[in-house]
């Protein structure tokens, strides 16, 4: 090794030990007689030491030559700092330089390798081997790797064999758009990267290896947000032999090993909610359970005074803001424009404002009484200084726009502390759901998932009220993770592809070897995948899972720094069979 030590490891201790460092110029500071430089390697930064007449006049010169970013071999002694600085913990100390050697200079970096760097997100992706220098994103990259090595710990414990599966597999046409890559060997054909190892998984079941699983890479073409990347890595995992409290027990048994070890907390056993419920009383299939602020639903009492818009209205629902019954005209306009934001969706906002004696003050005393909208305050179990808040209209977008608006005034309220963690399991869903642009069924996890036994009837005559074997994590509002318990022989699995809409033949073509399968003997087997990269995000406490992923794309789903997708030359065209018509910029 070049180095004796890193530069986050020498204490006071040390004092008066030769020592050889290794490492960045996080900064120089020259007084002219005294030359300090910050040397930084990713365990931490350590303080060199120059002196006008005490150190070898060429070692000074050799060190004023050098700039940010430049990487040296320094040697020295371990002596007490003058002036400790108690905010690092090589504070206490600094080295007295005996010899510096630049191993290589650096341009100048096009933005501060600091924790708060200059740079934008563009200049940072295009240069990210230096923002990977960065604490924030070092920190980052370390914690994801403590969680890939505390998951494998808790799952080899549960006797969970890790298998890789094919990365180059078929494309089907349910779920998101495939990433596609033709095959020179066979023109005209192509592979499909894996949205998931779905079907793979579940071969292995059959092949008796009873509990699977992988930390993979997985690939979706589709429009990118900030925890969303067209390559991303899922902990995916499957059992055989197993009911769904077995899932949901061993999972969450995983994400509470995850907390303690990773974050030192002790997370509390996971409460259940059904779909039916999180929908009716947070108008998400995520509910952001840090804090309360359910919905109430006000139909009977609201509907029938005179009040055309609510009395138009197939749901009238609210929430109640405690304590926030003195807001001003201009912060409850502010609330109705943003009801009002086409990504919400509401048309208009209703407010009752129960003041601190008892009175009450809204937007519709026109249409009801005091004892009208006292009736509505005890539905909401509403308080003197309380705020009610309703929507109304079409069920399912008034749900979605109250959502919206609940997660709002939790951030305004400061509800949703980053540093604290509510769980849930979301049960129950249903296993189909309607889409308006093709005008049939899709399956509202996968084709794969077991429909509850009790509502297999109702698939002939009420295909959206069979219920799913489906499951979701929920943590601080956001999907970690999901799965299911899967259909494990040919007939219900046939009989759900007839419901999807496949004809018997296309079921063959697309999953044929899999309905195959189930005739030899599969074991009833169920599974979930978490989204590796969203967890690690959550457990940083940041919004973006970028910072988590070490070489991650933009929001085009563009690699800043290779400069791709790219085109490729007609040569490999040609090798490929593809018409360069084909081929649009």
């Amino acid at each position: 090794m070049l180095r004796t030590h890193t530069c986050g490891e020498l204490r006071i201790e040390d004092v008066n030990k030769p020592v050889t460092l290794t490492g960045w110029v996080q900064r120089t500071r020259d007084k002219g007689s005294l030359l300090w430089i910050d040397l930084r390697d990713r365990y931490g930064i350590t303080q060199l030491f120059l002196e006008e007449g005490k150190t070898d006049a060429s070692v000074l010169q050799t060190a004023r030559t050098t700039g940010r970013e430049y990487v040296l071999k320094v040697q020295g002694t371990v002596v007490e700092r003058l002036s400790k600085n108690d905010k690092m913990p090589t504070g206490d100390i600094e080295v007295k330089v005996s010899s510096i050697e630049i191993l290589n200079p650096s341009k100048v970096p096009p933005f501060t390798i600091e924790d708060n760097t200059d740079g934008g997100d563009d200049l940072r992706m295009k240069y990210r081997y230096l923002d990977l220098r960065r604490n924030p994103v070092r920190e980052s990259l370390q914690l994801r790797h403590k969680m890939a090595q505390q998951t494998r710990i808790y799952l080899d414990s549960l006797n969970f064999i890790e298998v890789e599966t094919p990365v180059l597999i078929k494309s089907t046409p349910e779920g998101a758009r495939d990433f596609v890559v033709p095959s020179r060997m066979n023109p005209g054909e192509f592979y499909a990267l894996p949205q998931s190892p779905q079907t793979f998984k579940q071969l292995l079941m059959v092949s008796g290896f009873d509990r699977y699983y992988q930390i993979v890479k997985c690939f979706r073409d589709e429009d990118l947000r900030a925890d969303r990347q067209p390559e991303f890595t899922q902990i995916d995992c499957e059992m055989a032999f197993i009911t769904q409290e077995d899932i949901l027990n061993t999972f969450e048994g995983l994400v509470r090993h995850l907390f303690k070890t990773v974050k030192g907390i002790d997370l509390p056993s996971v409460p259940h909610m059904s779909y039916t419920d999180a929908m009716k009383y947070y108008g998400s299939d995520k509910p952001d359970t840090r804090f309360e602020m359910k919905f109430a639903e006000l139909n009977d009492v609201a509907q029938g005074k005179g009040f055309q818009v609510f009395d138009s209205a197939e749901l009238v629902v609210g929430i109640c803001a405690q304590g926030c019954a003195e807001y001003t005209r201009k912060q409850l306009d502010e609330l109705t424009e943003f009801v009002k934001r086409p990504q919400v969706g509401a048309k208009g906002l209703v407010y009752v404002q129960y003041k601190a004696d008892g009175t009450f003050k809204s937007s519709v005393d026109k249409f009801y009484s005091a004892d009208d909208l006292k009736q509505w305050a005890e539905r909401f179990n509403a308080k003197p200084g309380d705020l009610l808040l309703v929507l109304s209209g079409e069920k399912a977008k008034t749900q979605k726009a109250l959502n919206e608006l609940r997660l709002k005034m939790g951030d305004q309220l400061g509800l949703r502390d980053k540093n604290k963690f509510a769980a849930l399991w979301v049960i129950d869903f249903p296993l189909l759901e309607w889409n308006e642009e093709t005008q049939r069924y899709h399956a509202m996890h996968h084709p794969f998932t077991s429909p509850k036994r009790e509502d297999i009837q109702l698939l002939d005559t009420n295909p959206g009220a069979v219920r799913a074997n489906a499951y979701d994590m929920v943590i601080n509002g956001t999907e970690v993770g999901g799965g299911s318990i899967r259909i494990h022989d040919r007939a219900t699995q046939q009989l759900m592809f007839t419901h999807l809409g496949f004809s018997d033949e296309e079921a063959k073509k697309q999953f044929g070897f899999l309905m195959d399968a189930f005739e030899f003997g599969a074991p009833p087997h169920g599974g979930i995948a978490f989204g590796f990269d969203r967890l690690c995000s959550l457990f940083g406490g940041a919004d973006s899972i970028r910072d988590f992923i070490a070489f991650p794309k933009n929001n085009a789903g563009r690699d800043m720094m290779i400069d791709t997708p790219s085109a490729i030359s007609q040569e490999q065209l040609n090798e490929l069979s593809i018409a360069v018509q084909e081929v649009k910029k």
